[in-house]
């Protein structure tokens, strides 16, 4: 038995379809023959926020399919929010193909029920759901829709026409993913980027606005329930930059247009644009203004890198001016906030959140440079450099450096240094990777590297950016191997969690989160 979800992120009106695939294949162990019988029900729980909600369930057909849908008899479109919540308008489908004659479709009570006689089969789960995401108080379709030429029965039937064909493809993608993944950091290593595809992928909604330019939401599931969360974009971020950069592009538009609009006015980016599903302005209790101004600029730097170009960096050239300008006024030494690591509460002169700043400072003059803009590019490359030697200065604490400025034994993981590599800038020492490696080592717990010297969790994406810091695969794999013994042995029966303790390998808190995306950082390597 297969389930396919066809996320093949260079066919976004594929990535969108909101159709999988339930495929089965019956063999006989005793060489002898036997009567089989395939049964799958889908209840209408698909299709509710609360158990007590009513449902209704109807069937239909076109030429080439047959269809069971339920949802709610009250169709509250867009009307709720939040985290844990699950969506209640539109409808869930359970379709098979008309050419299946051996395959009946009915409903009994609330539930969709699939049968058939026979070996070998595929049945189809789907969802329409009327509208997706409100944005800035314009009610958006998802993208497969077409702005509403195509329907969710078309999109079935293209399904079933496509089915073969999908197959071949999803199959030849497995295979070339598992090849790289194995190539850049070994079994292991693949083990974990197949892990956290799907779940990545999937935590996002892909539409666009009223301009057609592409929008692509995150939600923060198991978290806050934020819609557009910069610091969720961030460490998901490697795994599009490695398929599809527009897709990337998808989930920083909503922050440029909230800036470009003049709805967002303050002088550095915001931390997300609303609660799913309704995108219409940060709902978050408190900014980022280093962390989420310095995400955005490398983030841009990243996609000119990935692209080839800095074009996409001069359409929102005076807001990420803006923002730099913050940086430099604001990212050697932080005040006393929020870090994307909110969760481990405020603290100042972050030693970590200073090295986003200084490769938000050098992004900004790497895309200068790209433009044209000699002078500008001079300006900001020389203070990221003047900045960068301060920082190694001020953060030295011997034998590694420091959680905070001025908090003498203290550590954490610089994962932020990764992009010092990536993008060429070269502006730190080796020798500040090689030392904060080595001392890494000697922190391991059972299940990987703690955060920092607070508290013995850790999070599974950033151990990643933090192992390919290293230039050597045995280093990597050291830090590696005790991730991949967590997913493996975790007790917590959840969607992936990325916050865990290393100790025991029991989920702390979050759960099916897309920022499991970066576990493929190694492969931008």
């Amino acid at each position: 038995m297969n389930f396919v979800a066809p996320l093949l992120l260079n066919d976004l009106d594929l990535v969108s379809r909101p159709v999988d695939y339930v495929s089965y294949d019956v063999t006989s162990a005793d060489d002898k023959d036997h009567q089989v019988s395939v049964d799958f029900n889908m209840t209408s729980q698909w299709a509710k926020n609360e158990p007590n909600q009513k449902t209704e369930a109807t069937s239909g057909k076109t030429e080439k399919i047959q269809f069971l849908k339920t949802g709610t008899v009250d169709q509250q479109i867009l009307k709720h929010k939040g985290d844990n919540v699950r969506i209640d308008w539109g409808y869930a489908y359970l379709a098979s193909s008309l050419s299946e004659k051996a395959a009946t479709l009915s409903i009994d009570s609330t539930v969709l029920k699939y049968s058939k006689v026979g070996n070998s089969g595929f049945l189809m789960i789907g969802y329409d759901d009327i509208e997706s995401v409100q944005y800035f108080d314009n009610n958006l379709k998802a993208w497969w829709k077409k702005d509403g030429a195509v329907s969710i029965e078309q999109a079935l039937e293209s399904a079933v026409g496509d089915y073969e064909s999908i197959i071949k493809r999803c199959i030849k993608f497995d295979n070339e993913l598992w090849d790289e993944a194995s190539k850049a950091g070994g079994k292991n290593y693949a083990d974990l980027c197949i892990l956290a595809y799907r779940q990545s992928i999937a935590a996002h909604k892909l539409t666009k606005d009223q301009n057609g330019n592409i929008l692509f939401f995150s939600k923060e599931n198991f978290s806050n329930g934020s819609i557009g969360t910069v610091d969720v974009t961030y460490p998901s971020a490697p795994l599009f930059l490695r398929y599809n950069p527009e897709l990337l592009k998808g989930m920083l538009n909503p922050i440029f247009n909230y800036s470009e609009s003049g709805k967002w006015t303050k002088p550095f980016a915001a931390h997300d644009v609303g609660t799913y599903p309704l995108a219409n302005g940060q709902t978050y209790g408190e900014d980022m203004p280093v962390e989420e101004s310095g995400n955005m600029l490398i983030l841009t730097a990243a996609i000119a890198k990935a692209e080839g170009n800095a074009k996409y960096a001069e359409q929102h050239w005076t807001v990420l001016t803006t923002w730099a300008d913050y940086l430099l006024a604001n990212g050697l030494d932080p005040a006393n906030q929020l870090c994307t690591d909110d969760f481990a509460g405020h603290l100042a002169h972050n030693t970590n959140l200073s090295i986003k700043a200084i490769m938000g400072i050098a992004s900004y003059g790497k895309l200068a440079e790209q433009l044209g803009k000699n002078d500008v590019a001079k300006k900001y490359m020389d203070e990221a450099k003047r900045m960068s030697a301060e920082w190694v200065k001020m953060a030295d604490d011997g034998d590694h450096y420091k959680l905070t400025f001025d908090q003498k034994g203290t550590w954490s993981q610089k994962y932020n240094l990764v992009w010092d590599k990536l993008l060429g800038f070269n502006l730190f020492p080796d020798d500040v990777r090689k030392k904060e490696l080595a001392y890494y080592l000697t922190k391991q717990q059972k299940f990987g590297l703690p955060l920092d010297s607070r508290r013995t969790y850790t999070k599974s994406d950033w151990i990643i950016w933090t192992a390919t810091l290293a230039d050597d695969q045995e280093t990597f794999e050291k830090l590696i191997d005790p991730v991949h013994d967590y997913v493996t042995n975790t007790p917590s029966r959840v969607p992936m969690s990325d916050w865990y303790e290393t100790t025991d390998a029991k989920q702390v808190g979050f759960q099916a989160r897309s920022v499991v995306g970066g576990y493929f950082i190694r492969m931008l390597k």
